[in-house]
């Protein structure tokens, strides 16, 4: 039975929001395909409705493809959103009080799980002393970006790292005593602190947590998400859940492969990934498939962990990619001969020209491989991204200059005049993706769109502050990027990312006026997934997201 979507703003344009306009009816089949976009005029439109068609009026308001968040990690933030928040926390105090606070209104959970923290709210330090006398139980704190993890002395007790070494691109930082102190950070928080929480977690709880992370995507306008650092007890658990229930998303994984002390080890994750991609790919799952592999290839500029060309300003600290090309190379190669697409995160201008050089001397054209982040590359190898097929995969929520606040002491002006250069990226002829990385930032897509399309704070809207407004993007471009450029980015693009004949009707109807400026003020009224309504503000106010 075929149905009509009428009196709507249904948004089209070119792959990379070229020549953007607005069709009136949308008719979809049994299937949830699109069968036709077009006018109320059309004969294909008049027809259907003189055959008494299913219709459903959209009340004059903005139809968008479902947005595709094209960096996130599941199941972390379904649990990030049972966590006490630290976001607005400006210091020590502010933080105690809050973790207080949640502690004592959670008196039967095992583990007081925090989120949110930023470096510069303690001056850097991050000591389980700060944080002992709060609460007995172990206190687990992530840093905003997910690349450290702030602990108390229960949970590093809990955790037994006091006699473990460091692992392969990772720190346990400790005492003068060589005592560990409260903080892992980089590999450490992956490799240690992420594996003990999922091996202590309930399966009900990571049920839970999945089941609520899709329910908040739908209510902010997802129909689909990629998966950016998949891992043996995140899938698991998303097994079990597709078991017991159709999820109305479609996810699109990256294997996450971490450093070990051999190259047979690094290759030994690959094959993990090789294997899970011959039962799970487009034609066995397209709603859940592994699509390639993760590598983190360096930290934060915040924590001078990212890989740099010059020494940081600040410091003069000289800071190196995780993978060297030669360790690099490898794990790429094999990914790329198995057909499987490559994803490396290089946020620092170092890790980037590693990054690219990895992909340019191992890898096949038309994988379309990406590179995670972006925050500061060279003009050179800016251009080199499009020259190659790179997808450049960015997430305009990083860009908020309300968190920009020590680059400018970190990077001198002139380095922080290359930050988050999208518009050169698309100049040069790359795809953007546009994700969230969320939980390490929120997920919500209009307001991504915002920072992407005005270059200012979504946190702190008095802020006058626009971080280079010469790589901003066109409101269409931005859109575009969220949608089509997203399903693209994991060759989800033969069946969704925009609203055209043969492809499914995934849509987010938006109530918003076509203006960057005022993106903050837009609602996500209807989430629609095949044809198929997953989500309704006015029945749902609780979980609308903007």
């Amino acid at each position: 039975m075929a149905t009509l979507f009428h009196n709507g703003r249904f948004f089209r344009s070119g792959s990379r929001g070229e020549g953007h306009s607005f069709a009136e009816s949308l008719l979809v089949d049994g299937s949830g395909t699109i069968i036709h976009v077009g006018n109320a005029s059309d004969e294909q439109i008049r027809a259907a409705s003189a055959a008494g068609v299913a219709k459903h009026d959209m009340r004059g308001h903005l139809v968008l493809p479902g947005f595709i968040d094209g960096h996130m990690h599941l199941l972390m933030l379904g649990q990030s959103l049972q966590k006490a928040g630290l976001e607005t926390c400006k210091d020590l105090q502010d933080i105690r009080k809050t973790i207080k606070d949640f502690a004592v209104a959670h008196p039967s959970v095992t583990r007081v799980m925090c989120k949110g923290w930023m470096h510069s709210m303690t001056d850097g330090q991050a000591l389980a002393s700060m944080i002992d006398d709060l609460d007995p139980r172990p206190i687990f704190i992530d840093s905003k970006d997910l690349h450290s993890t702030w602990c108390n002395t229960a949970a590093l007790d809990e955790m037994g790292v006091q006699d473990m070494p460091d692992p392969e691109g990772g720190k346990i930082h400790r005492d003068e005593n060589g005592k560990a102190s409260g903080l892992l950070s980089e590999a450490a928080a992956v490799t240690i602190v992420w594996p003990h929480i999922a091996k202590v977690a309930p399966m009900e709880e990571k049920l839970a947590a999945l089941k609520g992370a899709v329910r908040a995507y739908h209510s902010a306008g997802y129909t689909g998400l990629v998966e950016m650092a998949m891992d043996e007890n995140a899938w698991e658990a998303l097994q079990i859940l597709r078991e017991k229930e159709t999820l109305s998303m479609r996810i699109a994984v990256h294997w996450l492969i971490t450093p070990r002390k051999t190259e047979a080890d690094n290759l030994a994750q690959v094959e993990r990934a090789i294997e899970l991609s011959a039962q799970f790919n487009a034609d066995t799952s397209p709603d859940c498939r592994i699509v390639g592999i993760k590598v983190i290839g360096d930290g934060i500029i915040d924590g001078c962990t990212a890989g740099l060309l010059e020494p940081y300003a600040s410091n003069g600290v000289s800071c190196d990619p995780i993978w060297s090309l030669d360790e690099l190379g490898p794990v790429v190669k094999k990914a790329d001969a198995a057909g499987l697409q490559c994803a490396l995160h290089a946020i620092g201008d170092k890790t980037i020209r590693v990054a690219i050089d990895a992909l340019e001397q191992n890898c096949t054209s038309g994988r379309r491989h990406r590179i995670e982040h972006l925050e500061l590359a060279s003009p050179e190898d800016a251009a080199r991204l499009g020259k190659l097929g790179i997808t450049a995969s960015i997430q305009p929520v990083h860009a908020d200059p309300a968190i920009l606040r020590a680059w400018p002491a970190l990077l001198g002006p002139a380095r922080c005049e290359r930050a988050f250069a999208y518009k050169e990226f698309a100049d040069g002829g790359a795809v953007l993706a546009l994700g969230s990385d969320a939980p390490t930032a929120p997920h919500a897509p209009l307001k991504n769109l915002y920072t992407a399309t005005t270059r200012r704070s979504a946190r702190e809207l008095s802020l006058s502050d626009r971080v280079n407004p010469h790589f901003a993007l066109e409101l269409a471009a931005a859109i575009a990027a969220g949608t089509e450029g997203s399903a693209y980015s994991c060759f989800a693009d033969r069946w969704a990312g925009t609203l055209k004949v043969g492809r499914m009707a995934d849509m987010a109807v938006v109530d918003m006026e076509w203006d960057a400026s005022k993106l903050l003020e837009a609602k996500i009224l209807q989430t629609w997934f095949q044809g198929k309504k997953v989500f309704d503000a006015e029945a749902d106010q609780s979980t609308s997201y903007p």
